[in-house]
């Protein structure tokens, strides 16, 4: 275990409890946490000690190794210390089969490390893992804090999504629809609130349709009466307010109302409006809550890429300096050479966390709706066949045969130029990794056939022969770290994270991407629209 950090500041030292059945691994990590500044209370080798010594010391966290010998191994250890005792379990594992990371991955972990362990690596295992924790017990407690408001307020509150489906009633709102709140989750809300006029017994329109369409406060007209479950009428007063994202966006509706009469209508109703506000205000919190999520992963993210950078740089000025000592020197020993290899290794390692720090970044900005998107004209004619020139070296070394072939008739497009040039470097670089040598990749483009009232879609494809994916994997080669288990991880090497987003950006597109494979050909059709008209454009 090589690396140094420098030691957490805190008022009570962290309380980590090691599980690990090689007594000297065991050793080498309790040391490491007690140089990083934690305690280890007790260090233990099987799941059932494990459960039961966490019971007894309550530490902060959990160190468990997942191949754990006797009957209960890390997997089933890790799920019951967070089932019963709600303790954070960080795994620690060396090259486990699929079936194991699958059911370790079930258990909500809060961190993995690897063996052999980095302390920098456990470090930042460890600390993450606390923050995550921290974070979700505040945002769980808020939660609580929310729901128990919601239930004591003593009018019916209905909160309901984007698409009018019903996620919460409270108590009053059981008592006044007729529904309980099991029965009425998911539902559409039309069939939950069914306002009446009292007097014509028309149907009313549903205030929480007139909310989302409008993102307005909206009341119901006077004389209304509710239509409960049991058909019972009860007359009521009501307001629906929207809720909204940091973008504006309306996510949600708060239907306030109560039996009311017309001596207190007038009265009732002001205060209506202020307890949506109120409601509004903590949905707004909650949301809040979930963005400090975010925030915290860009932070660590930009902490974890700063080191790199610097790694780098030094590992740049080495070679400067190696390079000039040997010019001068005239030499070319044996230990010269190893120093080389042994920096170009770190290099390597330090390319790799950079874009698996930076694929992360992107992932998360797609999944926000924040990725920035620059709309602009692009040829295809010329831009697609610039860039397949830049693999052409690669393709030449491999001894396989790139082929580009494109409509002449193609209009320009317009789209994100970066998005898309992104999205075809990943598919033509999966394409000359995976292909065999003497086999061809393909990238062929076309207008698709559409009605006249359609708007235009074209489709680029990259086929690539002599490689097949298995059809049971197919629906899973979008998904995030996920590798096709035939497939030598170490040797191909990559984030893991790269076709997904390619899809997320082909849908950010406006555009859909399928692949298929059979036969010895595996191949990525992507359809985007030719034409935006609502972003203004340059031209690439």
């Amino acid at each position: 275990m090589q690396g140094t950090a420098s030691e957490p500041v805190a008022t009570r030292k962290v309380h980590i409890l090691v599980v690990e059945d090689e007594s000297v691994i065991a050793a080498d990590i309790k040391d490491c946490l007690e140089n990083l500044g934690y305690a280890v209370p007790a260090i233990v080798v099987s799941g059932e000690a494990a459960v039961a010594t966490a019971t007894t010391v309550r530490p902060d966290l959990v160190l468990m190794d997942i191949r754990l010998k006797g009957d209960m191994d890390g997997v089933q250890a890790a799920a019951a210390i967070w089932t019963h005792l709600r303790i954070p379990v960080v795994y620690s594992t060396g090259h486990s089969d699929r079936s194991t990371m699958e059911r370790a991955k079930a258990t909500e972990p809060f961190g993995y490390v690897l063996k052999p362990i980095e302390e920098q690596e456990l470090y930042v295992a460890i600390e993450t893992a606390l923050q995550r924790f921290r974070l979700e017990r505040d945002l769980q407690e808020r939660e609580q804090w929310l729901s128990s408001i919601l239930k004591a307020i003593g009018d019916g509150v209905i909160v309901t999504d984007a698409s009018s489906r019903v996620r919460f009633l409270n108590g009053a709102a059981e008592a006044l629809t007729g529904w309980r709140q099991e029965e009425a989750i998911g539902k559409e809300s039309a069939e939950i609130f069914c306002p009446i006029h009292e007097e014509t017994r028309v149907p009313l329109p549903n205030p929480i349709h007139e909310a989302l369409q409008t993102g307005q406060l909206v009341y119901l007209p006077d004389n209304t009466l509710l239509c409960s479950k049991n058909g019972r009428d009860v007359p009521i007063s009501d307001s629906a307010a929207p809720f909204h994202n940091d973008s504006g966006n309306v996510t949600g509706v708060v239907l306030v109302f109560r039996d009311v009469t017309e001596r207190r209508q007038a009265e009732e109703r002001n205060r209506a409006i202020e307890r949506s506000h109120q409601l509004e205000d903590q949905m707004v919190e909650l949301q809040r809550l979930n963005q400090l999520k975010d925030d915290f992963l860009n932070t660590v993210s930009h902490e974890l890429r700063t080191p790199l950078t610097n790694i780098k740089m030094a590992v740049r000025m080495l070679e400067v300096t190696l390079s000039r000592a040997e010019h001068a020197a005239l030499t070319n020993d044996l230990d010269t050479n190893s120093t080389i290899r042994y920096l170009q290794i770190l290099n390597d390692q330090c390319e790799r966390q950079t874009s698996l720090i930076n694929d992360l970044l992107d992932l998360q900005r797609l999944n926000a709706d924040a990725y920035a998107i620059d709309i602009s004209t692009i040829y295809l004619q010329t831009w697609l066949p610039n860039l397949a020139t830049n693999f052409q070296e690669r393709v030449f070394n491999q001894q396989q045969q790139l082929h580009v072939s494109l409509e002449p008739t193609l209009p320009p497009i317009m789209t994100d130029a970066s998005s898309l040039n992104r999205v075809m470097s990943e598919l033509l670089n999966n394409a000359v990794k995976y292909t065999p040598s003497g086999e061809h990749i393909n990238v062929t483009v076309h207008l698709l056939e559409c009605l006249p009232t359609t708007a235009p879609m074209l489709q680029i494809e990259v086929c690539n022969s002599g490689v097949e994916i298995p059809i049971a994997e197919l629906p899973r080669i979008f998904d995030q770290f996920y590798r096709i288990p035939s497939v030598d991880r170490w040797r191909q090497g990559g984030t893991g994270l790269g076709l997904t987003l390619v899809k997320k950006l082909v849908e950010r597109l406006n555009g859909s991407i399928q692949v298929t494979s059979t036969s010895l050909q595996t191949c990525f059709a992507i359809v985007l629209p030719v034409e935006r008209l609502d972003t203004s454009t340059t031209s690439v």
